[in-house]
Protein backbone atom coordinates (compact mmCIF):
# COMPACT_ATOMS: atom_id res chain seq x y z
CA UNK A 1 0.00 0.00 0.00
CA UNK A 2 1.06 3.61 -0.23
CA UNK A 3 2.33 5.07 2.44
CA UNK A 4 1.55 9.16 2.42
CA UNK A 5 3.81 11.21 4.38
CA UNK A 6 3.49 14.92 5.49
CA UNK A 7 3.90 16.88 2.72
CA UNK A 8 4.14 20.84 2.74
CA UNK A 9 4.65 21.32 -1.13
CA UNK A 10 3.50 20.07 -4.03
CA UNK A 11 4.48 16.50 -5.95
CA UNK A 12 6.85 16.75 -8.24
CA UNK A 13 8.81 14.84 -10.79
CA UNK A 14 7.22 11.67 -11.51
CA UNK A 15 4.67 12.94 -8.16
CA UNK A 16 7.42 12.47 -6.23
CA UNK A 17 7.59 15.99 -2.97
CA UNK A 18 9.53 18.37 -3.83
CA UNK A 19 12.37 20.00 -1.72
CA UNK A 20 11.77 22.38 0.28
CA UNK A 21 14.85 24.36 -0.07
CA UNK A 22 17.08 24.17 -3.39
CA UNK A 23 20.23 21.40 -2.81
CA UNK A 24 23.69 21.43 -4.31
CA UNK A 25 26.02 18.88 -5.78
CA UNK A 26 28.03 18.08 -1.99
CA UNK A 27 24.32 17.35 -0.14
CA UNK A 28 24.34 14.56 -2.78
CA UNK A 29 27.60 13.28 -1.80
CA UNK A 30 28.09 11.31 0.66
CA UNK A 31 31.52 10.79 3.48
CA UNK A 32 32.64 7.79 1.85
CA UNK A 33 36.08 7.41 0.05
CA UNK A 34 34.80 5.81 -3.60
CA UNK A 35 36.76 3.31 -4.27
CA UNK A 36 37.17 1.76 -7.87
CA UNK A 37 40.39 1.65 -10.07
CA UNK A 38 42.15 4.77 -11.34
CA UNK A 39 40.71 5.56 -14.40
CA UNK A 40 37.51 3.70 -14.36
CA UNK A 41 34.27 5.05 -16.23
CA UNK A 42 32.25 4.77 -12.86
CA UNK A 43 34.15 8.12 -11.46
CA UNK A 44 32.98 10.15 -14.08
CA UNK A 45 28.81 8.43 -13.83
CA UNK A 46 29.25 9.15 -10.31
CA UNK A 47 29.70 12.82 -10.58
CA UNK A 48 27.71 13.05 -13.63
CA UNK A 49 24.86 11.91 -11.00
CA UNK A 50 25.60 14.07 -8.44
CA UNK A 51 25.70 16.91 -10.15
CA UNK A 52 22.25 16.61 -11.90
CA UNK A 53 20.46 15.32 -8.74
CA UNK A 54 19.88 18.64 -6.91
CA UNK A 55 18.27 19.86 -10.17
CA UNK A 56 15.46 17.47 -9.85
CA UNK A 57 14.50 19.29 -7.10
CA UNK A 58 13.54 16.29 -4.84
CA UNK A 59 14.19 15.57 -1.34
CA UNK A 60 17.09 13.65 -0.37
CA UNK A 61 14.78 11.32 1.78
CA UNK A 62 12.64 10.58 -1.33
CA UNK A 63 15.37 8.94 -3.20
CA UNK A 64 16.51 5.37 -3.18
CA UNK A 65 19.50 3.58 -5.19
CA UNK A 66 19.75 -0.14 -5.14
CA UNK A 67 22.15 -1.90 -6.83
CA UNK A 68 23.16 -5.46 -7.57
CA UNK A 69 26.59 -6.67 -7.15
CA UNK A 70 29.75 -5.46 -9.25
CA UNK A 71 31.97 -2.13 -9.24
CA UNK A 72 29.15 0.27 -10.22
CA UNK A 73 27.09 -1.57 -7.60
CA UNK A 74 28.84 0.21 -5.03
CA UNK A 75 27.41 3.37 -5.99
CA UNK A 76 24.84 3.34 -3.24
CA UNK A 77 27.68 4.20 -0.75
CA UNK A 78 28.80 7.31 -2.54
CA UNK A 79 25.25 8.97 -2.90
CA UNK A 80 24.00 10.94 0.48
CA UNK A 81 20.36 9.41 -0.43
CA UNK A 82 18.50 6.01 0.80
CA UNK A 83 20.11 3.25 -0.52
CA UNK A 84 20.65 -0.49 -0.97
CA UNK A 85 23.68 -3.37 -2.09
CA UNK A 86 21.44 -5.84 -2.80
CA UNK A 87 21.93 -9.50 -4.23
CA UNK A 88 23.55 -10.39 -7.67
CA UNK A 89 20.94 -9.49 -10.05
CA UNK A 90 18.08 -8.76 -8.11
CA UNK A 91 18.30 -5.44 -8.45
CA UNK A 92 14.98 -5.10 -10.35
CA UNK A 93 13.07 -7.07 -8.31
CA UNK A 94 13.56 -4.86 -5.27
CA UNK A 95 13.72 -1.88 -6.86
CA UNK A 96 9.46 -2.85 -7.95
CA UNK A 97 8.79 -3.58 -4.26
CA UNK A 98 9.89 -0.42 -3.32
CA UNK A 99 8.51 1.49 -6.12
CA UNK A 100 4.47 0.02 -5.74
CA UNK A 101 4.70 0.36 -2.08
CA UNK A 102 6.03 4.07 -2.26
CA UNK A 103 4.48 6.16 -4.54
CA UNK A 104 6.75 9.16 -2.90
CA UNK A 105 9.93 7.89 -3.85
CA UNK A 106 12.00 8.48 -6.81
CA UNK A 107 13.51 4.82 -7.45
CA UNK A 108 16.95 3.83 -9.05
CA UNK A 109 18.30 1.38 -10.16
CA UNK A 110 22.70 0.82 -11.23
CA UNK A 111 23.50 -2.37 -12.46
CA UNK A 112 26.70 -3.96 -14.78
CA UNK A 113 26.34 -5.57 -17.20
CA UNK A 114 27.08 -9.22 -15.78
CA UNK A 115 24.96 -8.20 -13.12
CA UNK A 116 21.78 -7.30 -15.31
CA UNK A 117 22.13 -9.71 -18.31
CA UNK A 118 23.41 -13.02 -16.84
CA UNK A 119 22.11 -13.25 -13.21
CA UNK A 120 19.65 -10.71 -13.24
CA UNK A 121 18.78 -11.19 -16.84
CA UNK A 122 15.24 -12.34 -16.24
CA UNK A 123 14.40 -9.72 -13.57
CA UNK A 124 15.63 -6.99 -16.02
CA UNK A 125 13.07 -7.72 -18.76
CA UNK A 126 9.93 -8.55 -16.38
CA UNK A 127 10.74 -4.82 -14.79
CA UNK A 128 10.46 -3.36 -18.25
CA UNK A 129 8.11 -5.66 -19.85
CA UNK A 130 5.70 -4.21 -17.01
CA UNK A 131 6.71 -0.52 -16.79
CA UNK A 132 7.46 -0.09 -13.31
CA UNK A 133 8.57 3.72 -12.20
CA UNK A 134 12.33 3.29 -11.87
CA UNK A 135 15.40 4.29 -13.61
CA UNK A 136 17.74 1.22 -14.59
CA UNK A 137 21.71 2.37 -15.18
CA UNK A 138 23.30 -0.47 -17.42
CA UNK A 139 27.23 0.15 -17.16
CA UNK A 140 28.50 -1.43 -20.16
CA UNK A 141 32.75 -2.28 -19.91
CA UNK A 142 31.67 -6.00 -21.77
CA UNK A 143 33.52 -7.53 -19.18
CA UNK A 144 32.97 -9.03 -15.43
CA UNK A 145 35.39 -6.66 -13.46
CA UNK A 146 34.66 -7.16 -9.71
CA UNK A 147 35.25 -10.84 -10.19
CA UNK A 148 38.34 -10.22 -12.03
CA UNK A 149 37.90 -10.29 -16.06
CA UNK A 150 36.01 -13.20 -17.60
CA UNK A 151 33.85 -12.59 -19.98
CA UNK A 152 30.53 -11.28 -19.69
CA UNK A 153 26.80 -11.54 -21.80
CA UNK A 154 28.43 -8.59 -24.08
CA UNK A 155 31.89 -9.62 -24.48
CA UNK A 156 32.73 -9.54 -27.74
CA UNK A 157 33.05 -13.30 -29.86
CA UNK A 158 36.47 -14.71 -29.65
CA UNK A 159 37.21 -12.38 -26.33
CA UNK A 160 39.76 -13.71 -24.44
CA UNK A 161 39.79 -13.75 -20.72
CA UNK A 162 40.62 -15.55 -17.60
CA UNK A 163 37.49 -17.91 -18.44
CA UNK A 164 37.84 -18.15 -22.24
CA UNK A 165 41.28 -18.65 -23.00
CA UNK A 166 41.09 -19.69 -26.29
CA UNK A 167 38.16 -16.80 -27.03
CA UNK A 168 34.81 -16.99 -26.40
CA UNK A 169 32.39 -18.43 -28.29
CA UNK A 170 28.97 -16.56 -26.69
CA UNK A 171 27.21 -14.49 -29.14
CA UNK A 172 26.51 -11.47 -26.94
CA UNK A 173 23.56 -9.72 -25.91
CA UNK A 174 22.70 -6.05 -27.63
CA UNK A 175 21.42 -4.34 -24.22
CA UNK A 176 18.96 -1.89 -26.26
CA UNK A 177 17.85 -4.62 -28.83
CA UNK A 178 16.94 -6.82 -25.39
CA UNK A 179 15.06 -3.57 -23.85
CA UNK A 180 12.98 -2.56 -26.62
CA UNK A 181 12.28 -6.42 -27.23
CA UNK A 182 10.56 -6.33 -23.83
CA UNK A 183 8.87 -3.09 -24.85
CA UNK A 184 10.67 -0.99 -22.64
CA UNK A 185 8.84 2.59 -22.72
CA UNK A 186 12.51 4.48 -22.18
CA UNK A 187 15.54 3.15 -24.19
CA UNK A 188 18.59 4.76 -24.87
CA UNK A 189 22.33 4.76 -24.86
CA UNK A 190 25.09 7.09 -23.59
CA UNK A 191 28.70 7.34 -22.92
CA UNK A 192 30.59 7.76 -20.17
CA UNK A 193 33.46 10.14 -21.49
CA UNK A 194 30.57 12.74 -22.73
CA UNK A 195 29.45 14.14 -19.78
CA UNK A 196 27.25 16.33 -21.39
CA UNK A 197 25.56 13.35 -22.98
CA UNK A 198 25.46 11.65 -20.51
CA UNK A 199 23.84 13.97 -18.27
CA UNK A 200 20.84 15.05 -20.60
CA UNK A 201 20.12 11.45 -21.28
CA UNK A 202 20.09 11.17 -17.16
CA UNK A 203 17.49 13.95 -16.78
CA UNK A 204 15.63 12.86 -20.11
CA UNK A 205 14.95 9.16 -18.30
CA UNK A 206 14.44 10.63 -14.52
CA UNK A 207 11.75 12.43 -15.77
CA UNK A 208 10.13 9.77 -17.69
CA UNK A 209 6.93 7.65 -15.93
CA UNK A 210 7.60 4.21 -16.48
CA UNK A 211 10.90 2.30 -16.31
CA UNK A 212 13.69 3.96 -17.73
CA UNK A 213 17.20 2.00 -19.05
CA UNK A 214 19.90 3.33 -19.60
CA UNK A 215 23.19 1.61 -21.24
CA UNK A 216 26.24 3.45 -20.64
CA UNK A 217 29.67 2.64 -22.60
CA UNK A 218 32.03 2.76 -19.61
CA UNK A 219 35.57 1.96 -19.58
CA UNK A 220 37.96 -0.93 -17.24
CA UNK A 221 40.76 0.30 -16.83
CA UNK A 222 42.25 -2.74 -16.00
CA UNK A 223 40.38 -5.92 -17.19
CA UNK A 224 38.95 -4.65 -20.69
CA UNK A 225 40.99 -0.97 -21.09
CA UNK A 226 40.03 0.82 -24.28
CA UNK A 227 37.01 -1.23 -25.31
CA UNK A 228 35.39 2.06 -26.41
CA UNK A 229 38.62 3.72 -27.89
CA UNK A 230 37.73 4.22 -31.06
CA UNK A 231 34.31 6.34 -29.67
CA UNK A 232 35.73 8.13 -27.74
CA UNK A 233 38.61 9.81 -30.23
CA UNK A 234 37.06 12.86 -32.17
CA UNK A 235 37.65 11.90 -35.57
CA UNK A 236 36.42 8.33 -35.22
CA UNK A 237 33.55 9.31 -32.88
CA UNK A 238 32.23 11.42 -36.01
CA UNK A 239 32.31 9.20 -38.22
CA UNK A 240 30.98 5.81 -36.12
CA UNK A 241 28.54 7.70 -33.37
CA UNK A 242 24.58 8.35 -35.03
CA UNK A 243 23.35 10.54 -32.87
CA UNK A 244 19.35 10.15 -32.39
CA UNK A 245 17.18 13.09 -31.82
CA UNK A 246 13.46 12.86 -31.81
CA UNK A 247 12.41 14.15 -35.25
CA UNK A 248 15.54 14.99 -36.69
CA UNK A 249 16.88 13.39 -39.72
CA UNK A 250 19.25 10.32 -39.32
CA UNK A 251 22.09 9.35 -42.07
CA UNK A 252 23.65 6.28 -42.42
CA UNK A 253 25.50 6.28 -45.70
CA UNK A 254 23.19 7.01 -48.27
CA UNK A 255 20.31 6.36 -46.30
CA UNK A 256 18.42 8.72 -44.41
CA UNK A 257 15.09 9.02 -42.40
CA UNK A 258 13.54 10.84 -39.23
CA UNK A 259 13.77 9.61 -35.99
CA UNK A 260 10.27 8.87 -34.55
CA UNK A 261 11.24 8.15 -30.63
CA UNK A 262 7.24 8.47 -29.73
CA UNK A 263 6.20 5.71 -31.96
CA UNK A 264 4.23 2.93 -30.30
CA UNK A 265 5.53 0.45 -32.15
CA UNK A 266 9.13 0.31 -31.50
CA UNK A 267 10.19 -1.60 -35.08
CA UNK A 268 11.98 1.16 -36.06
CA UNK A 269 14.01 1.93 -32.93
CA UNK A 270 14.98 -1.41 -32.95
CA UNK A 271 16.26 -1.27 -36.04
CA UNK A 272 18.46 1.18 -35.26
CA UNK A 273 19.63 -0.89 -32.50
CA UNK A 274 21.09 -3.27 -34.76
CA UNK A 275 23.31 -0.95 -36.63
CA UNK A 276 25.60 -1.38 -33.69
CA UNK A 277 28.01 -4.76 -34.47
CA UNK A 278 31.40 -5.77 -33.14
CA UNK A 279 32.97 -3.32 -35.81
CA UNK A 280 31.29 0.00 -34.21
CA UNK A 281 30.99 1.23 -37.21
CA UNK A 282 27.66 3.05 -36.94
CA UNK A 283 27.11 3.13 -32.65
CA UNK A 284 23.56 4.98 -32.53
CA UNK A 285 23.31 6.86 -29.16
CA UNK A 286 20.60 9.04 -27.72
CA UNK A 287 16.80 8.08 -26.76
CA UNK A 288 15.48 5.25 -29.09
CA UNK A 289 12.25 5.21 -27.59
CA UNK A 290 10.12 7.18 -25.05
CA UNK A 291 6.48 6.03 -25.09
CA UNK A 292 3.76 6.90 -22.41
CA UNK A 293 2.01 3.87 -21.11
CA UNK A 294 0.59 2.80 -17.42
CA UNK A 295 2.84 2.24 -14.94
CA UNK A 296 2.65 -1.45 -12.90
CA UNK A 297 2.76 0.05 -9.67
CA UNK A 298 0.40 3.06 -10.55
CA UNK A 299 -2.75 0.22 -11.79
CA UNK A 300 -1.56 -2.08 -8.40
CA UNK A 301 -2.23 0.85 -6.36
CA UNK A 302 -5.20 1.93 -8.38
CA UNK A 303 -6.50 -2.10 -7.69
CA UNK A 304 -5.54 -2.11 -3.44
CA UNK A 305 -7.64 1.22 -3.35
CA UNK A 306 -10.61 -0.01 -5.75
CA UNK A 307 -10.41 -3.29 -3.50
CA UNK A 308 -10.61 -1.31 -0.10
CA UNK A 309 -12.91 1.03 -1.32
CA UNK A 310 -15.16 -2.21 -1.90
CA UNK A 311 -14.24 -4.47 0.76
CA UNK A 312 -12.95 -1.65 3.33
CA UNK A 313 -9.88 -2.95 5.79
CA UNK A 314 -11.12 -6.40 5.86
CA UNK A 315 -10.33 -8.92 8.47
CA UNK A 316 -6.89 -10.61 7.87
CA UNK A 317 -7.72 -13.50 9.82
CA UNK A 318 -11.01 -14.03 7.26
CA UNK A 319 -8.23 -12.78 4.13
CA UNK A 320 -6.14 -15.83 5.27
CA UNK A 321 -8.95 -18.68 5.68
CA UNK A 322 -10.19 -17.45 2.07
CA UNK A 323 -13.74 -18.43 0.45
CA UNK A 324 -12.37 -21.87 -0.43
CA UNK A 325 -11.31 -24.08 2.73
CA UNK A 326 -12.94 -27.29 3.38
CA UNK A 327 -13.16 -29.02 7.01
CA UNK A 328 -12.21 -33.02 6.67
CA UNK A 329 -12.67 -35.26 9.43
CA UNK A 330 -11.00 -38.37 9.69
CA UNK A 331 -11.63 -41.78 11.05
CA UNK A 332 -11.80 -42.24 15.13
CA UNK A 333 -9.38 -44.21 16.59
Amino acid sequence: MTIDLPLSQSPGLRGVPLADVPANRKEFTSDQEVRWCPGCGDYIVLAAVQGFLPSLGLRRENIVFVSGIGCSSRFPYYLDTYGMHSIHGRAPAIATGLATARSDLSVWVVTGDGDALSIGGNHLIHAMRRNVNMTILLFNNRIYGLTKGQYSPTSEPGKITKSTPMGSIDRPFNPISLALGAEATFVARTLDSDRAHLTEVLKAAASHRGTSLVEIYQNCPIFNDGAFDVLKDKDEAEARLVRLEHGQPVRIGEREFTHDAHADNPTQAFEISRLDDGTMAHVPIGIFRQVERPTYDDEARSQIAAAKRELGDGDLAALLAGSDTWTVSGAQS
